[in-house]
C-alpha cells in the first residue's frame, strides 16, 4: 500500500537506502513517505537540507515522484522519551497525517482467485495448524477447500477458521493479514514460502526466463561480475530458494549495473506466475531484482 523510508540525518542516504527504494519499486509499492530521523544530532539545518535533496534525487532515479514526496524531519527517540512535548511529538503526528493524506486507500484485488503467501506457521493445541500471511488477492471463506502449493507436493486441505486481530471471521479478503486454520494439516507439513490458493489456480515451477537488473557497486550490489553457473538466492514472495543462472548464448559474464535476460533453474519448485517480481540476494545483501517473463517448466 505504501512505505515509510527512514533516513538518518547524521548519515544521509546509505547503500541500503538505495536497496530499500529499489525493492519498493520492484515489489510494486506505489507510495513512499520519508522520515529524516535523528535531526536533534545535527546542529546545522543546511546539512539536513542536503540530506533531503539527496533523498529526492534518489527517489527520482527509481521512478518515484521525488519532488512531490512528503519528507518529515524529527527524532523518534526524543518523541518516545517526551511524548508530552509538542515540539518533539509533532513530527510523529505529521508522519501519521502524511500517511493518511498521501497514501490513498488501495483498490483490493478481490475478483481474482484467492492466494496468500505463507509467512509463519503455528500449532494450536486442540484446534490444529494455523498459517499466517497477507492475502495477496481474492477472498477465502470458512469451509472452503484450498491448496498448499510450492516446495513440496501440492496438497489439498479445508479452511476451518479465519482470524484477524484476535477476531474470528467468516472470510478473509485481499489486503488482510490473516491467520488461516487448516483441517488435518500438521505443522511440519507446511513451511514459509509455500502459498495457500484456490485449487487449480497456481502451480509450482523450477525453471523460468527473467528480465533482471543487477545492482551496481554504488547501489550496494556486487563489486565483481558473475559468470554462467552463478548460484544466488532467489526471494519470491515469502520464499528464498537457491537457483542457478544460465546466461544467453554469447554472454560470458554479467557486470554490476547490467540489465539482462537470463534463465533461472530453482533448486525447489515454487508457486510462480509470469510477471512475478523477485529479488536476488547473496551473502545477506540484495544484488539484483527481476521479473518472470516466461515459465519454462
Amino acid at each position: 500500500d505504501g512505505a515509510i523510508l527512514v533516513v538518518s540525518a547524521t548519515d544521509g542516504p546509505m547503500p541500503q537506502t538505495r536497496e530499500h527504494i529499489l525493492l519498493a519499486r520492484q515489489v510494486g509499492v506505489p507510495y513512499i513517505i520519508v522520515f529524516i530521523n535523528k535531526v536533534d544530532q545535527v546542529s546545522d539545518p543546511e546539512l539536513i537540507d542536503l540530506v533531503e535533496e539527496e533523498i529526492r534525487d534518489l527517489l527520482k532515479k527509481y521512478e518515484f515522484p521525488g519532488d512531490e514526496t512528503a519528507i518529515i524531519r524529527g527524532s523518534a527517540l526524543k518523541a518516545l522519551e517526551n511524548p508530552e512535548d509538542e515540539a518533539v511529538s509533532k513530527p510523529i503526528m505529521d508522519l501519521i497525517t502524511a500517511l493518511d493524506e498521501k497514501i490513498p486507500e488501495p483498490v483490493r484485488d478481490i475478483e481474482k482467485p484467492y492466494l496468500m503467501p505463507i509467512e509463519d506457521i503455528f500449532s494450536i493445541e486442540g484446534r490444529g495448524t494455523v498459517v499466517t500471511g497477507r492475502i495477496e488477492r481474492g477472498i477465502v471463506k470458512v469451509n472452503e477447500e484450498v491448496e498448499i502449493v510450492g516446495i513440496h507436493d501440492t496438497t489439498k486441505t479445508v479452511v476451518t477458521g479465519i482470524e484477524m486481530f484476535n477476531k474470528n471471521l467468516d472470510e478473509g479478503r485481499a489486503g488482510d493479514n490473516a491467520g488461516i486454520l487448516l483441517r488435518g494439516t500438521k505443522k511440519e507439513d507446511v513451511e514459509r514460502g509455500q502459498v495457500l490458493a484456490k485449487p487449480g489456480t497456481i502451480t509450482p515451477h523450477t525453471e523460468f526466463d527473467a528480465q533482471v537488473y543487477i545492482l551496481s557497486k554504488e547501489e550496494g550490489g556486487r563489486h565483481t561480475p558473475f559468470f554462467k553457473g552463478y548460484k544466488p538466492q532467489f526471494y519470491i514472495r515469502t520464499t528464498d530458494v537457491t537457483g542457478e543462472v544460465e546466461l544467453p548464448e554469447g554472454t560470458e559474464m554479467v557486470m554490476p549495473g547490467d540489465e539482462i535476460a537470463f534463465t533461472v533453474r530453482l533448486g525447489a519448485p515454487v508457486a510462480l506466475e509470469e510477471q512475478q517480481r523477485f529479488a536476488i540476494r547473496e551473502g545477506g545483501k540484495t544484488v539484483g531484482a527481476g521479473v518472470v517473463t516466461k515459465i519454462i517448466k
